[in-house]
């Protein structure tokens, strides 16, 4: 995996990723920035949810759950100190559908979060990460 990084001005950066999206990050105005797109951190974090929503989906799907919309609210905490890691992270899935089971959203999730999801996984060797979720009918 491959991508690229370069500086704007200020705090502003232009990354773009090997596959040729490309991506604003900027700070706040009391840190330099002119707030022109997420922090690096916000990003972080909704990579790890676009992580595990990626699986969470494949998994329904191959379950043969009828999903029909699923979103994430996730809420976490920094560190005081530097370096400010991601210390607790909450995972609230929103799953909206047609009979859908619990108990296989409830193993989709905890597939996820212990065996598939890369970033999850990753973070959580410095944040304690939990997860729950609600099932709405379409």
């Amino acid at each position: 995996m491959k991508a690229r990084l370069k500086w704007v001005d200020g705090v502003c950066f232009m990354g773009e990723s090997g596959s040729g999206h490309a991506v604003v990050m900027d700070g706040a105005p009391e840190g330099g920035g002119r707030n022109l797109g997420p922090r690096p951190m916000e990003l972080l974090l909704l990579g790890t949810a676009g992580c595990t929503s990626y699986d969470v989906i494949s998994i329904l799907k191959k379950s043969r759950q009828q999903v029909t919309d699923c979103w994430v609210e996730m809420e976490a905490e920094r560190a005081e100190t530097e370096p400010k890691v991601f210390t607790k992270i909450h995972f609230h899935f929103v799953v909206t559908g047609r009979d859908l089971k619990p108990e296989v959203v409830e193993r989709a999730i905890k597939l996820s979060a212990e065996k598939y999801c890369s970033a999850s996984i990753m973070l959580g060797k410095t944040a304690d990460i939990s997860h729950d979720f609600e099932l709405r009918a379409d």
